[in-house]
Formats: structure tokens, C-alpha cells, sequence
């Protein structure tokens, strides 16, 4: 019999915001999968940290962060084969996403490359998304409005495009495109109706009206846009 592979949403970066299936099934684990960048400590590890086991195989993809597809896909190859070693014999492996596996999720990759010959069982986990939207005390959509969720890295013109068309908009992976996003809400008008969050539900969370947030920003950032079409009050 093969293993069964769990991707695991581990949440924002809170430990606290796993469920409590994420912990009993990263508790239970013979083999712990997750992802790295560039060799650092992983930021997935370190919010399940304290449920894996002292006996579990650790298997580390290093993932490059790069503008360029083909070398995360590489890299996705790699874990992939590694993981496939692990299930042929027997046994179970988690796979740890931070945030959603399934919401810009890195497991969906592997997921692509295993589901067709093995058992998978996907486990949501809380979106940065949503733990943004709590930090701030900010409603992203209610009764019939139009929530759209927009990457940092979309070209000025479509974001634009995007922004003008929908009631409420979260625009996420910030990082370097923190100028354009800014000019795209100031043409539209809404730089007063936006909120900046960095590292959500971490210690070093940062919320802010986006008038006051700082000329850089880290890749965990996010603005919220509520243009109160349809007020919750």
C-alpha cells in the first residue's frame, strides 16, 4: 500500500491559526515536506514547528524566488520525486503551505505532479487574505459586492482595469511593485479608501493606512481597497 499525501495550509504565520487538523495530521507525520528559499530557514517549518515529530524525515525543497518560471519548476520536480520515494513506501507525508495550499499555495505544484498517482487530501488553511482584512477592522465585501484579488506583479494597465471594476480589491505580493500599486490607486482615487498590512499576525506585524505606509515594502504585504458601494453598517 502507498501513503497518503496532506497538504497542509498552515495560515498567515501565527501558529495559533492552524486548525487543529493541520496539527494532528503534522503531529502524526513520518515525513515532513516544505519549502525553502535560497537555502534560508523556512518560514513553513517554523510555524509547525512545534507539532512535528523528533523522529520524522524532513524533506526541503529549495524553491528560487526568480521572475524566471523554469527554476521553481525544477525545483518542484525535485520534492515531487523525492515525496513520490516516500509514498511507494507506505508512507505518509505532509506537505507544509503557508497560508492556503490551493490560494497561490505552493503545494498546488506538487499536487499537479502526485494527485494522479497517489491519495491526496487537501487541508485549508486561514489566507493572509482574510487574516489582513482582521487586522485591520476592514470588511472586504458584503451582500453583493465584488471581491478581486490581484497579484502585485500584474501589468500597471490591467491592474488599473481591475481596480475600476470591482467594489472591493486585495492586492497581494506587494514587495517591488509598491510604487506602481500606489499609482494605480492614485489615479482611481482610492489612496485614502486603502489599507497597507505587512507580515500578518506575526510580532513584527505592521497596519497602516497606505497614505502612511513606508516607501519599501517585503514580499508578506498587502493592501485592501473597500470602496463602500454597499455599506455592512
Amino acid at each position: 500500500m502507498t501513503g497518503t499525501l496532506y497538504g497542509i495550509g498552515l495560515g498567515p504565520g501565527d501558529p495559533e491559526l492552524m486548525t487543529l487538523k493541520a496539527a494532528r495530521l503534522i503531529a502524526a507525520a513520518p515525513v515532513v515536506a516544505y519549502p525553502t528559499l535560497a537555502g534560508a530557514d523556512s518560514f513553513a517549518r517554523s510555524i509547525a514547528a512545534e507539532h512535528i515529530a523528533p523522529d520524522a524525515r524532513e524533506i526541503v525543497m529549495d524553491v528560487p524566488m526568480t521572475v524566471a518560471r523554469q527554476p521553481a519548476q525544477d525545483a518542484y520536480d525535485i520534492g515531487a520525486d523525492a515525496i513520490r520515494a516516500a509514498l511507494l513506501a507506505g508512507d505518509d507525508v505532509v506537505c507544509l503551505c503557508e497560508g492556503d495550499p490551493f490560494f497561490y499555495g505552493s503545494f498546488m505544484y506538487l499536487y499537479a505532479r502526485l494527485s494522479d498517482d497517489f491519495s491526496v487530501e487537501v487541508v485549508p488553511g486561514v489566507t493572509s487574505m482574510t487574516a489582513c482584512a482582521g487586522a485591520m477592522g476592514m470588511p472586504l465585501a458584503a451582500r453583493n459586492e465584488v471581491l478581486t484579488v490581484i497579484p502585485g506583479p500584474l501589468d500597471e494597465t490591467a491592474m488599473r482595469a481591475r481596480v475600476a471594476a470591482s467594489d472591493s480589491v486585495v492586492i497581494m505580493k506587494v514587495g517591488r511593485h509598491l510604487d506602481k500599486i500606489r499609482r494605480v490607486l492614485e489615479a482611481e482615487g482610492l489612496t485614502d479608501r486603502a489599507a497597507y498590512v505587512e507580515r500578518a499576525s506575526l510580532a513584527n506585524e505592521v497596519r497602516l493606512p497606505l497614505a502612511k505606509a513606508p516607501g519599501k515594502a517585503p514580499y508578506f504585504s498587502m493592501i485592501l481597497v473597500t470602496k463602500g458601494a454597499d455599506p455592512w453598517l
